[in-house]
């Protein structure tokens, strides 16, 4: 497994190929958009995809929390899709066998109360500013912070010979901001503009590749 390193605003992070982002001097682990719940909200209305796929999510973040052993984890929105349903039980079973602080940033989707993430000892947030960061789940600007966010799903499209083309999932940075890409699996993702200064690091099977980028030219009308 390749991960990347990045230095931003003097402190280490990692990113791992399965999309989660770890912040080295605090042992934190960052994860965005999981969407617990939307395979089976899927199901729930005659969508043709698998039951075993459920379990997909936990036995992935089990995996990068046991490589990493952070002392927190930070869901920067989207924990889960919908309402309570079959998944919130896996998730209050899964959440009992760890160890490490776990903070809930709101999303857009996180529309089960608070009292019942706090009655597993989840906390909710609506952002977190720690030293020179701020984690929110929509994508922000404030003076004089690096932002960390989700909900965009980025993406990457790759072009080869011909009109052969890839999309991969990607961290996209630009100069006060990382958007982490989403982490659930039947999410969805949204493919990237390149902006003068931006980076992309392509999650490719085992790998985090960062990818050279050209700015998207403007064709001239005439």
């Amino acid at each position: 497994m390749n991960t990347a390193s990045i230095l931003l605003q003097n402190q280490n992070f990692v990113m791992h190929p399965s999309g989660v982002l770890f912040w080295q001097e605090r042992s934190t682990l960052i994860i965005s958009d999981v969407h617990l719940g939307k395979i089976s909200h899927f199901r729930k209305f005659g969508a043709a995809v698998p039951q075993k796929a459920v379990g997909q999510n936990f036995m992935v973040m089990t995996g990068v929390i046991q490589h990493f052993k952070p002392t927190v984890i930070i869901f920067l929105g989207d924990l889960f899709h919908s309402s309570v349903n079959k998944e919130w039980q896996f998730f209050e079973k899964w959440i009992a066998t760890l160890t490490a602080k776990i903070i809930l940033v709101s999303g857009n989707h996180d529309i089960i109360s608070p009292l019942r993430y706090e009655d597993i000892g989840v906390q909710v947030s609506k952002e977190i500013i720690w030293e020179d960061f701020l984690l929110t789940h929509h994508p922000e600007e404030r003076e004089g912070l690096f932002n960390f966010s989700g909900h965009v799903h980025p993406a990457i499209r790759l072009h080869g010979i011909g009109r052969q083309s890839v999309r991969l999932r990607c961290f996209f940075r630009t100069k006060n901001q990382m958007i982490l890409p989403a982490f659930g699996e039947f999410t969805g993702n949204y493919t990237m503009k390149p902006t003068p200064g931006c980076e992309a690091y392509a999650l490719l099977g085992d790998t985090v590749l960062q990818v050279p980028l050209k700015e998207t030219k403007r064709r001239r009308r005439f």
